[in-house]
């Protein structure tokens, strides 16, 4: 599967400081220190439909933590995966009459092309979790024979008991767990289970439904969580850097792909932080799928508006925050962007190196995008008003907002 075009990244005067940021894990502030490569996994959409703006907000997380890798010198190493068979999916499909791969390829395609415009960089590999089953049978083989794995009717699945360092990516107690299972894709109330929060690795084939060779497991498809570990352990090995996703990612399915990576390799742990980004809500609710309240990128952009604006929107909160989709939040952007565009379209202005190490400490602290964004405001707002004689001062403040916070002025 190919990911979108990536936008060039200008290169800027200096060197960019090393990350500190959330670890779930701990709890606290850690300093991520990468070799020459950082690696970085980041879970992907489930493509039943269009890139809503708490998908937007998650993956421009994710870039800045890239961009801010990027101004250290280092090179990124992003692998990103496409849930593209998975219940949702399925269910869409046959709610709307549509071929599931149909559906899937669409809104695939749909997702780069908001990417694309909201100029995300891409991963390096962008893998399909159809395309992966042939890496994932053989690792339910291996945690089914290693007495880590059993079969419940043809299912196979996950034994929780045998990773010593289970419930340590989300620190929630068991009463907690169950119900975040239940809620989220898990099936908590099954009989026959050895462990109630035993995830599925390996679903048999049901009636109706697509499925594919699972070698001595049978036919069938695999689990949510072992698609993920599979395609992490393949292109970025164990101890890689960041694990991202949203919030309601980090149980169970960072909890539980970090076990079963743990598990196969006898090492630990899965990834050295766990970084998770607030949601976001319309009408006092999380925007979600389910709940069908929804602001779309594509949307947006077949309303014309600029995705420089809709990138600015939400760089305006802290990625951690949970916060509300409002017009206001948007026609904010949009005359920030406009004030922006009018302060760097002067042919000279005011000196701009220190706004370049204002918005680099901004988000070497926890991508903190609004301290970054502020510090920008306060250059053009003098600007405007002063003016100043350094020839070369808007365009390196042009090429700051580009290459640290991906917005092109």
């Amino acid at each position: 599967m190919h990911a979108w075009p990536a936008s060039e990244v200008p290169a800027l005067p200096g060197k960019g400081r090393d990350l500190r940021i959330h670890d779930t894990a701990t709890g606290g502030r850690i300093t991520l220190d990468p070799g020459p490569v950082a690696r970085i996994y980041v879970c992907g959409i489930t493509p039943y439909d269009a890139t809503h703006m708490g998908h937007a907000a998650t993956y421009n997380a994710f870039d800045l933590v890239q961009r801010v890798w990027l101004d250290t010198k280092r090179q990124v190493h992003y692998v990103q995966n496409v849930t593209d068979v998975d219940d949702p999916l399925l269910e869409r499909a046959v709610r709307d009459g549509q071929d599931w791969t149909e559906l899937a390829e669409r809104e695939t395609a749909l997702f780069r092309e908001d990417m694309t415009a909201l100029r995300m960089l891409p991963p390096k590999h962008y893998i399909g979790a159809v395309e992966a089953i042939p890496g994932i049978v053989p690792l339910v083989e291996r945690l089914r024979d290693a007495g880590a794995a059993y079969e419940l009717d043809g299912d196979v699945y996950f034994s929780v008991e045998t990773d010593p360092h289970f419930g340590e990516v989300s620190n929630l107690d068991t009463e907690a767990m169950r119900l975040l299972s239940a809620e989220r894709g898990g099936d908590p109330e099954r009989p026959g289970k050895k462990n109630p929060l035993d995830p599925m690795l390996w679903m048999a084939a049901r009636e109706g439904e697509p499925s594919w060779d699972g070698a001595s497991l049978g036919p069938g498809r695999p689990g949510w969580h072992i698609e993920c570990v599979a395609i992490a352990l393949d292109h970025l090995g164990m101890g890689f850097d960041v694990q991202g996703g949203g919030s309601d990612l980090a149980f169970p399915h960072h909890e539980m792909g970090a076990s079963h990576a743990q598990v196969l390799t006898g090492e630990h742990p899965f990834a050295q932080a766990y970084v998770h980004a607030g949601m976001v809500g319309l009408d006092g609710e999380k925007m979600s799928k389910s709940r069908g309240n929804l602001v779309f990128v594509s949307q947006l952009r077949r309303d014309g508006v600029d995705p420089a604006a809709i990138r600015l929107a939400l760089l305006s909160h802290h990625y951690r925050s949970d916060w509300e989709w409002t017009d206001q939040v948007l026609a904010d952007a949009v005359e920030r962007l406009a004030r922006w565009r009018a302060a760097v379209s002067r042919p000279d202005g005011l000196p701009a190196e220190a706004l370049v190490e204002e918005v680099r400490e901004a988000l070497a602290d926890d991508l903190d995008a609004p301290a970054a964004l502020a510090a920008v405001d306060r250059w053009a707002e003098r600007q405007i008003a002063d003016g100043g004689t350094d020839e070369g001062a808007p365009g390196l403040v042009s090429r700051t907002v580009d290459a640290l916070l991906g917005v092109a002025l």
